[in-house]
């Protein structure tokens, strides 16, 4: 089943979302943080997305942060998949990146990207789906910013990687669906912004963390 728009649970998902990241806004900018899932939504709604494919996408980031602070399975269950079923759980829980690895392990920043690309293999067509849309707002919105600007070091200073990093990152995401024979539409859009990012050709800045509440 496709969707062309709203529902009581979509609605209600966002109003969960907008209580959960009630305090963050975009790095480097003062836009709510809210922006990015309603966006991420808008382009799932697009492609005439699933209600739940769509509902994964608003919840993505509510249930990254739920694992950055370490919530069990159980505590997911109770805190996501009793409101929103266990398909949005688990659509959203195959494109989150894993603090620990399947033997209880701690992963470094780059080994939860190698993780996170690794896991894309088992991931549903939906939640391939919710990463391509995350990924194409997210990076659509660094382009936008280094248009504005007449300074690209100011943007690519937001990102612990720099511009060397995050460039790739977004690429290696691209290249990896691609890889798995995913060719939705939206890979087309999906490639056209990895391309335009890799089309600002700038020296690095020096890297500086981001403020907690500061979120891509």
């Amino acid at each position: 089943m496709t969707i062309n728009g709203y529902s009581d649970r979509i609605n209600h998902a966002l109003a969960f979302a907008a209580k959960h990241h009630d305090r963050q806004v975009r790095k480097g900018t003062r836009l709510p943080y809210l922006t990015h899932p309603a966006n991420v939504a808008i382009i799932l709604t697009r492609y005439g997305r699933d209600e739940d494919t769509v509902i994964a996408g608003i919840l993505h980031d509510v249930i990254a942060d739920c694992i950055r602070e370490n919530y069990t399975r159980e505590m997911l269950e109770q805190r996501i998949g009793d409101k929103f079923g266990a398909t949005v759980l688990d659509t959203v829980l195959a494109v989150t990146q894993r603090n620990v690895d399947d033997e209880g392990n701690d992963l470094s920043s780059d080994e939860r990207k190698d993780d996170y690309l690794e896991r894309l293999s088992g991931a549903s067509e939906s939640a391939r789906w919710v990463c391509a849309a995350d990924k194409l707002h997210n990076a659509g919105t660094i382009v936008a910013d280094l248009k504005r600007t007449i300074d690209p070091g100011t943007v690519w200073s937001r990102f612990n990687a720099g511009r060397g990093g995050t460039v790739r990152w977004y690429r290696g995401v691209y290249e990896r669906l691609g890889a798995l024979g995913f060719t939705a539409p939206i890979m087309d859009e999906l490639r056209r912004v990895v391309e335009s990012l890799e089309a600002f050709d700038v020296s690095e800045p020096a890297g500086h963390a981001a403020a907690p509440s500061l979120r891509r």
